[in-house]
């Protein structure tokens, strides 16, 4: 029997916000340093070359770039053969990292869901969330180009051992979150035809998050982004009581 819940799982659910709201850029960590993105004090930025890896600062940047050089180049390089002599393949790659990028906060939240971290943080060594969209480039709304196919969970080997490399940058992350007090790295695969991006999530310990447990995830996973919407604000239970955000 599906579960009933007394309040919807984010805020504006049912009513988008009346006026646009600012982009999501997730929780970044500077991959370097290991600080945390304080936007009103300085923004991160990304790697141009893989579009995933975050740094804190240009010295942060070169500092990390022996060491981040085989990964970067290694993803770099599979989106170059992936890609068909195609105009629209090649804006399937950018609209890929857009979207990442764009709902990097809901596609968190939906792992850490969908993994049932909070009740079962084991299941972070052993599973994967893979998200498998449909594409419609016609769409005048870069925000509205991406639909859910459908979702699985996965063994997390599914995505570390088919590529020893990614496998090996997930290691690396998951190293540095136990070390500040997390459970490790969740993975999350986001697949569109041939095209896929691996999203690794440093997931803090259960009891320091307030995210509430919610069974109905893949609904407001589809509802947001068939929506087009960039606003999720996760609803969380705390001594103050309901809070989204």
């Amino acid at each position: 029997m599906a579960a009933v819940y007394a309040q919807p799982a984010a805020a504006n659910y049912f009513t988008a916000p009346a006026h646009a709201a600012p982009k999501q850029r997730g929780y970044r960590i500077c991959d370097n340093c290991g600080s945390v993105e304080q936007p009103h004090l300085g923004r991160f930025r990304l790697c141009g070359g893989c579009m995933t890896t975050q740094y804190c600062s240009q010295d942060c940047q070169k500092s990390h770039w022996p060491s981040h050089k085989p990964i970067c180049q290694h993803t770099a390089s599979q989106i170059s053969t992936a890609k068909q002599p195609s105009p629209i393949d090649e804006r399937l790659v950018k609209d890929l990292r857009k979207f990442v990028s764009g709902h990097a906060s809901l596609i968190s939240w939906a792992g850490f869901q969908a993994l049932q971290l909070k009740r079962l943080p084991s299941n972070i060594r052993q599973n994967a969330l893979l998200i498998e969209l449909n594409y419609r480039p016609s769409s005048l709304d870069s925000l509205r180009r991406f639909s859910i196919k459908g979702t699985h969970i996965v063994p997390r080997t599914y995505v570390t051992d088919n590529d020893p490399l990614v496998g090996q940058d997930i290691l690396r992350r998951e190293e540095r979150c136990r070390k500040s007090g997390g459970i490790g790295c969740a993975v999350i695969l986001v697949q569109c035809g041939e095209i896929s991006q691996v999203m690794p999530v440093e997931v803090d310990s259960p009891a320091r998050i307030s995210w509430d447990a919610r069974e109905d995830w893949m609904q407001v996973l589809q509802h947001f982004i068939e929506s087009g919407r960039t606003d999720f604000k996760p609803i969380s239970t705390t001594p103050r009581g309901i809070v989204y955000g």
